[in-house]
Parts: C-alpha cells; structure tokens; sequence
C-alpha cells in the first residue's frame, strides 16, 4: 500500500476502487494495482482505513484486510497447521489454539478419525487427539484438564 502525495503538476484524476469517484484529494492510495481514496481502503471485516493503521493491507478471496483480521481468519501464514497448504477464502476451517486447519486435516493423531463439529478433543502440545485417545489417558482420568471444543467458522461469516 503506498500513500501518494501530489506532486506540482496535476495528473489526470484517477477513479477510485472503492467508491468509483474521481480522486481529487491531496492524498490518495494505491494497493492492489488501483487507486483509492484515503477513506475508501477498508477492512472487509472491521471496516478500519487501512491508511489509517499502518501501510499494509492483505487480500484474500475477494476481501481486503487488516493484519489483525487475515491473522485470525488465516492463521499467521494463511496454510493450513497439519498439511501446510494454501486455505481457499472461502473454504470451512477448523480451530484450536489460535491455528487453522482444513477439515480434512483436523483429525486425531492416534487414529486418525477425522474430528468434526462438535467432537470433542484433546490439544496437547500442539497435537489434537480425538476423546478416546489422550495419550496416558488411563493414568491421568483423574486429573485430567477440561476438554477444548473445537469451532468451524466460514471465512465469509466470521466478519
């Protein structure tokens, strides 16, 4: 995202991505290969100006986001924890622990049964383990932590 300032000679207006309008202003953007009003360039998500909270902003289908926002829609590196692989913006995703999985690779690493909503499960040292197969499970049934839930969140309905 760069911020643009006028210089002494007046190039032709440019259109706005966001609005449509002309761009008169001393000030204007330019992120994603198009121009934007300072007030335009906003988080899909917490409708923040993005001009106004830093000098980067992140796009990911079809959404233009904070920082703070791609992190907890995508994790830190938008892949998925278990597989590494790229997670679709508009695919279902599985959380534990602030990371994202695909639901395909939210699954018990004892027996491998695929975890689905609503499952309950185990988080231990970043390895999930479905409720039967907590490692050490019969030794420790007695002073066991609570179990976590796990949550699937679509990317579009979490803003």
């Amino acid at each position: 995202m760069v911020n643009s300032q006028a210089s002494g000679v007046l190039p032709a207006p440019r259109s706005c991505a966001g609005c449509g309008g002309k761009i008169a202003d001393r000030f204007l953007l330019f992120s994603m290969e198009r121009y934007w009003h300072t007030r335009c360039l906003k988080c899909s998500c917490c409708q923040a100006q993005l001009g106004d909270i830093g000098t980067t902003c992140y796009s990911k289908g079809g959404m233009i986001l904070c920082r703070s926002d791609y992190i907890r829609l995508f994790g830190h590196s938008g892949a998925c924890v278990a597989c590494g692989q790229s997670i679709p913006a508009n695919e279902m995703v599985m959380r534990a622990q602030g990371n994202v999985y695909h639901l395909k690779c939210f699954s018990c690493a004892t027996c491998r049964n695929r975890l689905m909503p609503g499952d309950r499960f185990h988080y231990i040292n970043g390895t999930i383990f479905c409720e039967h197969d907590r490692p050490g499970a019969a030794l420790l049934n007695s002073h066991l932590p609570p179990l976590q839930s796990n949550s699937v969140l679509t990317d579009q309905k979490v803003c």
